[in-house]
């Protein structure tokens, strides 16, 4: 079914500026599939909530009367409905959008100071997109974390050291929609000298090294943006930076982050098919890869490749899932080993370093001749 077959979707704007609101309307309006009302701010769009409740809301931050963090959690916290950031790039916009995404909202996108109508326009694509995909997108309220009690209360209390041998592979993590929130469960879930990670986050440019720094207050591991030349070593996380692809690769022996900036693949740039693909080639069956919410394919042909160099294969399960589109796509194409909820992603992903580091050993590696390991869950 096409767009054009299906109920509008109803978008909410709400944003001071009154050239941003006729924009936005103007080019959702001309797209057809949506329909359009604006708000000048939060306490407007309350009042026009109340006769229709929209799909999904465009907010802007910075605004009059209720700034756009606290109309958020309001929401979250009474009718959660799919709220897409709409953010400057000016100031301590990356934090606080940054900040709108742990309080529940699903996704980011920027606007410039200047030729808005313009930069609307030829955004128009990506503005769909995220729209869309966001309509369908399942927020949580606050205080119901995608992970089980447990597992919260471990990151909260900063795991100590595993006692495990440090490994020396790699995991590597994709997510878009809904993946800050799933990322940092997993990363807060694994002890300090937990394995070495590299994770791909579909999010702009400026707001990537802000999101590392706010995982880094909620980790025991050391978590950074990644920069090229970057070693991968246990402990670490290193996230990739928006606008540019990130690999990984060996010289002398030890595993480093390459950064480029080719095309978009997969619609992408950082993809996480360009940082599977790498890892399948640099780490084989050291790796393990986890593929996580978001719209989408990207990841899907990464993951087969992991599979196939003997890698393990997770991916988050759709009941954990903002948006059941990646891990879905990897699924159908049998490149899944493990299909998880979320709360089990981090010991799964200990539990497979410690199988990848015993089948590498000369003494397992003739004996095993099996395929990838069922961690439970749905295996494909």
């Amino acid at each position: 079914m096409s767009r054009a077959d299906r109920a509008p979707i109803h978008v909410l704007v709400v944003d001071d500026s009154a050239v941003v609101r006729q924009a936005v309307t103007g080019m959702l309006t001309s797209a057809g599939g949506f329909s359009v009302t604006p708000a000048a701010d939060p306490l407007i769009a309350m009042l026009h909530m109340r006769s229709r409740r929209p799909d999904v809301i465009l907010l802007d931050l910075e605004m009059p009367r209720m700034d756009g963090l606290t109309f958020l959690r309001q929401i979250m916290l009474t009718d959660p409905i799919p709220v897409v950031i709409l953010s400057s790039l000016l100031g301590g916009s990356a934090d606080l959008s940054v900040r709108a995404l742990e309080e529940g909202a699903v996704d980011i996108l920027t606007k410039p100071r200047v030729a808005t109508r313009v930069f609307f326009e030829e955004s128009a694509q990506a503005l769909i997109a995220v729209l869309t995909a966001a309509s369908t997108a399942h927020p949580r309220r606050p205080g119901r974390p995608l992970a089980t009690a447990a597992t919260h209360a471990v990151a909260v209390a900063a795991p100590a050291t595993s006692g495990r041998a440090a490994s020396e592979g790699v995991v590597v993590i994709g997510a878009s929609t809904g993946g800050p929130d799933a990322i940092r469960m997993i990363l807060s879930g694994l002890p300090n000298d937990g394995p070495a990670v590299v994770a791909v986050q579909h999010m702009p440019a400026p707001f990537t090294a802000a999101f590392a720094a706010r995982l880094q207050t909620d980790c025991a591991m050391t978590v950074k943006e990644a920069e090229h030349g970057d070693l991968v070593r246990a402990g670490r996380a290193l996230i990739a930076p928006g606008g540019r692809h990130t690999s990984v690769f060996r010289r002398a022996g030890q595993l480093v982050v390459a950064l480029s900036d080719g095309e978009p693949v997969s619609q992408h740039r950082p993809s996480v098919d360009v940082l599977f693909r790498s890892a399948a080639t640099a780490a084989g069956a050291r790796a393990i890869g986890v593929l996580l919410t978001g719209m989408g394919a990207d990841g899907a042909d990464g993951m087969s490749a992991l599979r196939r160099a003997g890698a393990e294969t997770l991916a988050q399960d759709e009941a954990s899932c903002v948006i059941f589109g990646m891990p879905r796509a990897a699924i159908l194409r049998g490149a899944v080993s493990a299909v998880l909820p979320l709360d089990r992603i981090p010991s799964a992903i200990m539990d497979g370093l410690d199988r990848a580091r015993d089948a590498a050993s000369p003494s397992t590696r003739a004996a095993n001749t099996t395929g990838p390991t069922a961690l439970g869950g749905q295996v494909t």
